[in-house]
């Protein structure tokens, strides 16, 4: 598709208004300590896969409200501490079958795949992990479950999930709990900003495309789905455009890029039809590390660089490291 923005410079230099609720710290402060006062000790198992040449596991951990969560761990067969990655996912896709992602790995990292969960039935091979939370009135999918009560809302148990699997990571003996990056494409760069903002253990943030950014404009001029979720519901819900909105504030990619210390490496699709280059460029645009930077696919849509940018992604990680 066409360019579906602005022109680059002006992405560079693009830092828009977007609100911020007084208590934006606090709120998340209350909610992680919460969920980290319910967790119990994650649990590794041997998976069920014909890799033989790395180590591939099965782990449940404590999220949200103390609920076990999912991953897949990949690794080395090494005995030293490694670095690791922790891998959060596209919407509507789950970890899928183990032994599908093995480049990490391969490239001498401890691999971590979380499960989203109550996703995983859209594309790929699947999720395991339930979302045992009801909703009031919402339109099919996950953006607007909750959406009146930020108490409620679904990416709050989701970010939380992503907070404590960095928190179960650095503690597996074969990690260096110092080392432990996040990344993730589209709904898995939106996690990833929410994590790096929320967890000060974070080594570096790695958002491909991050989903989830600047609300307001991204549900008004984004001509494809998943915003148009939320679009949908206020054509019908005419009322709660406010409350909406308010909500969404306190998810907002924008406002954790500025919570950002960590080294930071993000991308961009020029013709992006999913996540407007705007919205990722307001997030960027407030990163609060000095060491941040952007690597800008010009005619790409939202697949954005896939394997050039992970071959990208590793030699930035490998340099800082």
């Amino acid at each position: 598709m066409p360019l579906t923005d602005m022109p680059l410079d002006e992405l560079r230099a693009y830092r828009p208004d977007v609100a911020v609720p007084p208590d934006f710290d606090a709120f998340w402060d209350t909610t992680i300590s919460q969920s980290r006062a319910l967790a119990s000790a994650p649990e590794l198992s041997a998976a069920q896969t014909p890799v033989t040449e790395l180590i591939v596991e099965d782990l449940a951990f404590s999220g949200f409200g103390g609920e076990r969560i999912r991953a897949w761990v990949t690794r080395p067969r090494s005995a030293a501490p490694l670095p690791a990655v922790v891998e959060y996912i596209g919407y509507g896709g789950g970890r899928g079958i183990p032994g599908e992602k093995l480049q990490w790995a391969a490239a001498g990292f401890v691999h971590v795949l979380m499960d989203t969960r109550g996703q995983g039935a859209n594309w790929g091979s699947g999720g395991d992990t339930p979302d045992p939370h009801g909703s009031d009135g919402a339109t099919t999918g996950f953006m607007t479950r909750g959406i009146l009560d930020r108490d409620e809302y679904y990416y709050r148990r989701l970010f939380t999930d992503a907070v404590l699997a960095v928190d179960a990571v650095r503690t597996l003996p074969f990690v260096d709990a110092s080392r432990v990056s996040v990344t993730g494409a589209s709904q898995g760069g939106g996690v990833t900003l929410a994590a790096a903002a929320l967890h000060d253990g974070v080594f570096a943030a790695l958002p491909d495309v991050p989903f989830l950014c600047h609300f307001r404009r991204s549900v008004e001029l984004t001509p494809d789905h998943p915003y148009r979720e939320i679009e949908r519901y206020l054509a019908v819900h005419r009322d709660s455009v406010d409350k909406v909105f308010d909500t969404l504030s306190n998810f907002d990619g924008v406002n954790f890029a500025r919570r950002i210390t960590a080294p930071a490496l993000f991308s961009v699709a020029l013709m992006d039809g999913i996540v407007l280059p705007s919205s990722v460029f307001a997030a960027f645009n407030q990163v609060g590390s000095s060491d941040a930077s952007i690597e800008v696919y010009s005619f790409n849509g939202h697949e954005g660089g896939q394997h050039a940018q992970w071959v990208r992604q590793v030699g930035w990680l490998r340099e800082r490291l």
